[in-house]
């Protein structure tokens, strides 16, 4: 039997599953296709996954919906994660066989065991704060291709000088965000969002306890940070904090 694997969770929050040792339903929740997702025993770790085979390649994207299969990959794991912490898998990661799951569960124990404690009782939190991008380069719109010359070693020079205020600027942004919300954890991205925007993307590492106390501070934050529009979302599983050996995950 093939397997599609949703993620990796500890085999003693399903004390149903102490009982067994072949794969046991995981009840009230379907996955990619609507197919029956199983706890699979793997030491004192549970995989989450759910019948595979070739013809499910196929339809991974469908015409229709092509985010739907990634969208039902992260339900399992959301509704995995109200039970235990977890190891998320890649979307589209396949196990050929029973014996192929268990030798990369076997191989990676360690690591898979030592990072499910890390993440215990913790949960991300995700942020997008959109602020506008007043650098030079952003007002002026250069383009290298259409000088030349002295004009084309100018435009180097403010656009280098512009990129720099715009890593200074974000980095200014991350410290201030990191302050009101200290995170555990952290990871920041940032980017250009259309003409004259730019976008952070800051994930929190957070005590589980703690999401109602973050939420407070992200309404002291709104109100602060006139200048930003701000989106929460979250509590999730920590996507972004599982180690990136995490092999096939």
């Amino acid at each position: 039997m093939s397997w599609y694997a949703y993620c990796i969770a500890e085999r003693s929050a399903f004390p149903e599953l102490l009982r067994h040792r072949r794969p046991m339903p995981l009840e009230g929740v379907s996955g990619l296709f609507g197919n029956q997702t199983f706890l699979f025993p793997a030491s004192d770790l549970a995989i989450v996954v759910s019948e595979h085979d070739l013809e499910d390649n196929t339809r991974v994207a469908t015409p229709d919906n092509p985010d739907k299969p990634q969208h039902d990959h992260a339900r399992v794991i959301a509704e995995t994660f109200k039970h235990s912490p977890v190891l998320p898998f890649r979307f589209g990661t396949t196990f050929e066989d029973d014996d192929a799951l268990r030798r990369s569960i076997r191989s990676n124990h360690r690591h898979f065991t030592g990072t499910l404690e890390r993440l215990r009782g913790k949960s991300e939190m995700h942020l997008k704060v959109l602020v506008d991008d007043n650098c030079a380069a952003a007002k002026s719109g250069l383009r290298h291709s259409a000088t030349a010359g002295k004009e084309y070693l100018s435009s180097l020079r403010e656009s280098a000088s512009a990129q720099r205020e715009r890593q200074s600027r974000a980095r200014a942004l991350q410290v201030q965000m990191h302050r009101m919300f200290l995170p555990l954890e952290e990871e920041v991205t940032c980017k250009r969002a259309g003409e004259g925007k730019m976008l952070l993307d800051i994930a929190h590492l957070i005590d589980s306890k703690c999401v109602e106390r973050y939420q407070n501070k992200y309404s002291t934050a709104t109100n602060e940070l006139k200048g930003c529009r701000m989106q929460l979302s979250g509590p999730w599983p920590p996507y972004h904090f599982v180690h990136r050996t995490h092999a096939h995950a």
